[in-house]
């Protein structure tokens, strides 16, 4: 298992589109994702410099990767 690097959450954002997660809206400085394939699935991320460690491992965990499926997809 690797670390967790350090993101903006536009940042977060232009990966998890990679992956078939849209912007579908803004809700003051959070970011709502919603997913192509299955439309009732959705992500919040905190449109902010640096995403906490905790907030990142579970937005991970919610978009159905691995930590080391994520940080292949950030090497890319």
């Amino acid at each position: 298992m690797g670390k967790l690097p350090v993101l903006s959450g536009k940042v977060l954002c232009s990966v998890l589109k990679s992956i078939g997660y849209e912007i579908d809206h803004q809700s003051g400085s959070h970011i709502i994702l919603r997913c192509t394939y299955h439309p009732f699935r959705r992500l919040t991320i905190p449109n902010h410099k640096e995403i906490a460690k905790g907030t990142l491992r579970g937005i991970i965990r919610e978009a159905g990767l691995t930590l080391d499926e994520f940080n292949n997809m950030i090497r890319k």
